[in-house]
């Protein structure tokens, strides 16, 4: 099948590594992630990954009450790092050459964040995994998402999630919720219908960077979002 976006980023919360739980790392749910992202590198898609901590540690929200926000931060950070190697290690077992970048230099760990490098990797048919989000506190991994998927000059930032795209209200809580096909960035913003946070689809709207929500708990939703099938909620 054709492709219909042939460099993408994919941002994965840190809650999506927890399962159901949302907690700690459910191996099947990572391995079926790494599946995932192998069947869309095997047809030829440069893929970058962006991580969240969430499943660890969530910066201020997982802060204690009066505890430094920079701080709080600064460990949500690393939590992403931890996630970032434990998501290589998945990908690499099933065969794909992978790197980690960090923002935050730790040598020991991974190499550092320098664009150049990124593009060497990609050229090389390698998946590169970006850690430590912007680098900076106060920023999300979803800002850390639309900054490096700019960069990378991906087609589109497709964000996995726990369900099948945009609703108008939370379809946990709600049956009745629908589902949006196509969304544009002022219509997410005007509603608040938290796609992203409000900075990542700013930025994304002035960059003309498409966003894709997709659940990526379902079995070929990476697949589908690249090959252009119906899947998700398209923001542009």
């Amino acid at each position: 099948m054709a492709l219909r976006f042939k460099r993408v980023l994919i941002k994965l919360s840190g809650e999506v590594f927890g399962g159901k739980n949302g907690f700690g790392f459910d191996h099947e749910v990572i391995n079926g992630l790494a599946l995932q992202v192998k069947q869309v590198t095997d047809e030829g898609v440069k893929v970058g990954l962006v991580v969240g901590g969430g499943n660890i540690f969530r910066g201020a929200r997982s802060a204690p009450k009066g505890m430094d926000r920079v701080a709080a931060d600064h460990m949500g950070m690393l939590a992403t790092v931890i996630n970032s190697i434990f998501l290589q290690d998945a990908l690499e077992r099933n065969n794909m050459e992978t790197r980690v970048l960090s923002s935050i230099e730790m040598h020991a760990l991974c190499e550092p964040y320098i664009k150049r490098r990124v593009d060497h990797h990609l050229k090389n048919n390698r998946v590169v995994i970006f850690a430590g989000g912007t680098g900076n506190p106060f920023f999300t991994t979803d800002t850390a998402a639309s900054l490096r998927a700019s960069e990378m000059a991906a087609e589109v930032l497709i964000k996995g999630t726990k369900v099948d795209g945009v609703y108008d209200k939370d379809p946990a809580l709600h049956p009745d919720a629908k589902l949006f096909e196509t969304l544009s960035y002022n219509e997410v913003l005007q509603k608040d219908l938290k796609v992203m946070d409000a900075t990542a689809v700013a930025f994304c709207k002035d960059n003309n960077l498409p966003i894709m929500v997709v659940n990526i708990g379902r079995q070929d939703s990476l697949y589908q979002a690249v090959t252009g099938a119906r899947v998700g909620t398209l923001v542009t």
